[in-house]
């Protein structure tokens, strides 16, 4: 096969997969470096003790630096596990629901679904407030779509649908935080637009999510917890307890030293560019240059409603499964890579997070008026 175009800049093509997804080529250029030597110890950072005073530094800084951005008070943990986003689905019904306690579920798509069926393990009264399969997990519900039953434990939500490319935003794109019952917990999986835009810490009473879309590399797992969710409600095992991980400082056994090494300099990254309302009125901008596309097309059919349509993640569909596989083989061609679809959603998507350069979204433009223009 020929190989794919690359572009000036870098060299690279553009890489739009959903994860895990591109890094900031700062970043890149720092771990190269970093790998071989750090800080002029003379040893690579993947050959670091856990223990010792280099990652001391890593990690606290880390740490610091996640704070900084997110504003996270005082009275939330910030933590770097392992697992996956996949773990928390059943770590965090074992750590905070009762046997046969109720929970409550905000079922917005894929990742949602399996987070839900989890909880299934440890009570049989959790629930669904709210189902988005009639849907087509074409949207976030609204407030008054939600519904209530039993007072829950926590409610759970998913803040981006990686697959069906929706996002709980304002029509500014800020965070819409759903209604939940006085006194209970709000937990969230910001996998996929963590730290993308502005967000209350506050709000919730635990945020996690996979590091490699936004914040870092596949490895590791963050999460930020409040203290009165740290103690577990039944008896587990030590390494699924938030609150050994606390006592230890996400250091309880050896823990993923280069995954969180990288997302320390995410984090600087993110400083760097000003920050988080800085950060996403750069997304909002980025992900507007496709949307006028799709809003301005008869040829494309975009899978997410307006009023929840993602900044991260943008889903579309040509006329036919032909055309769409037609589209990502000359797309790759043009330097375009990972913009098929999820497999169980079918079409393209476009992940383009934090640090996906304008110049790859113009690019997807162009690319798509040409295509429609000589296939439509």
């Amino acid at each position: 096969m020929k190989s794919p175009v690359t572009h000036a800049a870098s060299g690279r093509i553009f890489n739009f997969s959903a994860g895990p997804g591109c890094l900031p080529e700062e970043v890149l250029r720092q771990a190269q470096h970093d790998i071989w030597d750090i800080d002029n110890s003379g040893i690579g950072i993947m050959e670091h003790s856990h223990r010792g005073k280099v990652f001391d530094k890593v990690l606290a800084e880390a740490e610091e630096n996640c704070r900084k951005i997110g504003n996270i008070p005082a009275n939330y943990k910030v933590l770097f596990l392992t697992g996956g986003a996949t773990s928390q689905n059943f770590m965090i019904p074992a750590n905070l629901l009762p046997d046969d306690g109720v929970a409550a579920y905000l079922t917005t798509g894929y990742w949602a679904e399996k987070t839900w069926e989890e909880s299934k393990v440890y009570s049989s009264r959790c629930y669904e407030a709210w189902d988005g399969r009639p849907c087509g997990h074409d949207h976030c519900p609204s407030d008054a779509e939600i519904k209530y039953g039993a007072k829950p434990v926590y409610v759970h939500m998913c803040s981006n649908n990686t697959i069906y490319g929706t996002q709980w935003r304002n029509p500014d794109g800020t965070f819409r935080y759903p209604k939940v019952p006085d006194g209970v917990p709000l937990i969230c999986d910001m996998s996929s637009d963590m730290y993308s835009r502005p967000i209350d810490v506050t709000k919730f009473g635990l945020i996690y999510g996979g590091a490699q879309k936004n914040v870092g590399i596949a490895g590791t797992t963050f999460c930020i917890i409040r203290d009165d969710l740290l103690k577990p409600v039944r008896k587990l095992p030590l390494m699924l307890k938030y609150e050994t991980h606390a006592k230890d400082g996400s250091r309880h056994n050896t823990p993923p030293a280069f995954a969180i090494y990288v997302s320390g300099l995410v984090f600087k990254w993110i400083l760097a560019q000003g920050g988080l309302t800085r950060l996403h009125r750069h997304n909002e901008d980025k992900a507007k240059i496709i949307y006028d596309v799709l809003d301005s097309s008869k040829f494309y059919r975009g899978h997410a409603r307006p009023d929840s349509r993602s900044s991260m993640n943008i889903t579309f569909r040509t006329p036919s499964e032909q055309l769409d596989e037609l589209f990502v083989k000359e797309a790759l061609k043009h330097g375009m890579d990972q913009l098929k679809g999820h497999r169980s959603t079918g079409g393209m998507r476009a992940s383009v997070y934090n640090a996906f350069p304008v110049a790859g979204c113009k690019a997807l433009a162009d690319f798509m008026r040409e295509f429609e223009r000589t296939h439509g």
